[in-house]
């Protein structure tokens, strides 16, 4: 038997293992919580030890999902390594040894991958769409290198919330849940009144140590009426402040993004950032719960939860700093302009490039002091870029480019 033949089978058995199990499920979803956890055990156990890909010998086993992870490099065809995690034990601990991390191998695969730090060298590209008339935002990965025209691979999903003090970023894995109160709920943008000033909320522990905030958002975790499936805090994670510019006599904005959780020694040769390595036991379940939405979402399994990696004030050097990149004037064009490299195609006052802020009294460590972390411009209406690298994350990203959108009283 070919190995083309041995995936394809292999991929069928998954297959009707999944309806199987989800299909017993929905009929007794009316049984109490303690008789349906048990149950739900049960018809999870029986499938997939009735299934000969269950008790492969681990060396074969190893060597066909290895020549799944070489071959499907990209998505959609990447949701076969995802359904390979998702057989039984044995593949998912074999499935998480073979995959890497996004820093390692630049594609993003488990859900994990949207916390972990992109890769060091050619980032990640994918666009924001936005809908005016619901206030949301859907962040997808471009699938192709050319600037997108259709919808990607879905990632995140954010709603802008108005609030009297200011304005709430609310971060979901799910298109159509986006809520505080929802089980994947992944963390918040939440501004001040004058849109200058924003604080980036995670919703798990980014570091080992990490102590969630303080106050009525974090006390609203601790509520004994909140299910124990809603993430259990907000961790502050990073501040980002635009510099004040009324009627725009400064030229464009001028942005700057310190990041907490991660430490400025993670840009220079040889550091690195933390990483975590498995979600919260809330948003692990939100895509275990059912193997039919692991088909078409990404899942993560993992034994270990975070690198030990010191961040913050006490580290050495401090949180990492990003400004960003000063345009430069154009005569002929009379405007301010910045090298997207074809990525950027709007003007917009929107559009920004970070890279690491350079301090006079710090030597300059990074190989490539200019380097563009992350970038964010327009390219249609309602539609625009993100494309970002080590060593920030999906999430971080995605945080850091809706403040863009906010409006500014005091900046433009």
């Amino acid at each position: 038997m070919s190995f083309k033949s041995i995936v394809r089978d292999m991929r069928n058995g998954i297959g009707s293992i999944s309806r199987r199990s989800f299909e017993v499920k929905l009929s007794h979803i009316h049984r109490t919580k303690s008789q349906s956890a048990v149950y739900e055990e049960q018809i999870h156990a029986s499938p997939v030890q009735q299934s000969c890909w269950a008790n492969l010998p681990p060396e074969l086993l190893h060597d066909v999902i290895q020549r799944l992870e070489a071959s499907e490099e990209t998505w959609p065809a990447r949701k076969h390594v995802v359904a390979c995690a998702a057989v039984c034990r044995s593949w998912r601990d074999i499935s998480k040894e073979i995959v890497q991390t996004p820093e390692k191998c630049g594609k993003l695969t488990f859900p994990i991958s949207l916390k972990q730090p992109g890769p060091r060298e050619a980032p990640i590209q994918c666009f924001i769409r936005r809908d005016r008339a619901k206030s949301t935002y859907h962040l997808y990965m471009g699938l192709t290198p050319a600037l997108p025209v259709e919808n990607g691979k879905f990632l995140l999903a954010a709603k802008k919330i108005r609030r009297t003090t200011g304005t709430e970023y609310i971060i979901s894995l799910d298109a159509d849940e986006i809520s505080r109160t929802s089980s994947t709920y992944v963390g918040k943008l939440r501004s001040n009144f004058l849109g200058t000033k924003f604080e980036i909320y995670d919703s798990q522990a980014p570091y080992s140590g990490a102590i969630p905030t303080s106050g009525r958002t974090s006390r609203r975790f601790y509520s004994k009426k909140v299910s124990p499936r809603v993430p259990s805090g907000n961790y502050n994670i990073a501040h980002i402040a635009y510099e004040l510019n009324v009627f725009g006599t400064r030229g464009p904005r001028r942005m700057r993004c310190t990041i907490h959780s991660i430490p400025a020694s993670a840009i220079e040769d040889g550091g690195s950032a933390p990483t975590p390595s498995e979600l919260t036991r809330s948003l692990e379940h939100s895509f275990s719960s059912s193997f039919s939405n692991a088909m078409e979402q990404l899942v993560e399994f993992s034994s270990s939860s975070l690198t030990e990696v010191p961040v913050g004030s006490q580290s050495k050097g401090g949180p990492l700093i990003l400004r960003n990149k000063s345009p430069r004037w154009h005569e002929q064009l009379q405007c301010w302009c910045l090298n997207f490299r074809g990525r950027v195609t709007v003007a917009s006052v929107k559009n920004f490039q970070l890279v690491a802020n350079k301090e006079p009294s710090q030597p300059v460590t990074q190989s490539d002091p200019d380097k563009v972390i992350l970038q964010f411009g327009k390219i249609g209406k309602d539609i625009f870029t993100m494309d970002y690298c080590y060593p920030l994350s999906v999430f971080q990203a995605f945080a850091i480019c809706l403040s863009s959108f906010d409006a500014k009283l005091a900046c433009e």
